[in-house]
């Protein structure tokens, strides 16, 4: 495919960005992004593939807009309020770039239908905010054989990790969510709004990065960041041979959602994903 005059004035940035150029841009516009949810994380990285030029970006999402999301979902405005997530989103997406096409699956992920709506997708991004989803992205792309980013925010930290073929995945730290009696609900403890625009931000760019075959991914990686302090960690980990989904013998063949739908563990351990939006 060629530009058009419109597209490269659109992407003159990218066309000129050393390393990336004309057939990095091209890429993207033939590439499909599957974004798990609408809510924090989701939110920046929508605004920013939509702007990148991806050609086509699905979200599931089943939730409505609501005023306490306002704080760090920044896709939806006061005006969307009682909306569904995706009409609100599609909206912005369609605003910043109306070439980009966008696939709206007005469904929360279950083991009955992740298969079916991750497989047409070339990368996903996990922005769910639930043990239950994130273990269904996790085990749905290992078993499809699709890349992803996994993210995870909580009060004034995030943490996220990339997976691509043959690299960890999330079971490879964590084989098990935690225990129903460790776990806070996700209204109790609070974020920093800004911190999801951070990490969702991160994803994008994992996203990007793939699709142009660009830099290096955040694979075998766990990424984490302290907004209190402005560090970041790279905490760097082994596949692991024994995994019950990706390893040398996986016992994990078919998905199972985990009956629960937790948000944030009470345990001290600064490496587990949280999901708090």
């Amino acid at each position: 495919m060629e530009l058009t005059p419109e597209q490269k004035r659109r992407y003159n940035r990218h066309l000129i960005l050393d390393g990336f150029g004309l057939e990095a841009q091209k890429k993207l516009l033939n590439a499909k992004v599957l974004l798990v949810g609408a809510g924090g994380l989701g939110s920046p990285a929508a605004l920013y593939l939509s702007a990148a030029g991806v050609g086509l970006i699905g979200i599931v999402d089943g939730d409505t807009v609501s005023i306490a999301n306002l704080q760090r979902q920044v896709i939806h405005f006061t005006t969307d309020i009682g909306r569904s997530k995706i009409d609100s989103a599609e909206e912005k997406i369609k605003a910043i770039n109306p070439n980009v096409a966008v696939v709206k699956h007005e469904i929360y992920l279950s083991e009955d239908n992740a298969m079916e709506l991750i497989r047409p997708y070339d990368f996903v991004i996990d922005g769910t905010d639930n043990f239950a989803s994130k273990y269904l992205v996790n085990d749905a792309c290992v078993m499809l054989g699709k890349p992803f980013s996994m993210g995870g925010i909580s009060r004034y930290s995030g943490q996220t990790m990339t997976h691509i073929s043959q690299s960890a995945c999330y079971r490879c730290l964590f084989p098990e969510p935690p225990a129903i009696a460790d776990v806070e609900t996700c209204a109790t403890v609070g974020v920093l709004g800004c911190i999801a625009g951070m990490l969702g931000i991160v994803q994008a760019t994992e996203c990007i990065k793939y699709l142009t075959g660009i830099g290096e991914l955040l694979t075998n990686t766990l990424l984490i960041f302290d907004s209190l302090t402005m560090q970041w960690q790279h905490i760097r980990f082994n596949k692991n041979r024994q995994c019950a989904l990706c390893g040398d013998t996986p016992i994990i063949t078919q998905l199972k959602e985990y009956a629960f739908k937790p948000c944030n563990k009470k345990s001290n351990n600064m490496f587990l994903l949280l999901y708090l939006q």
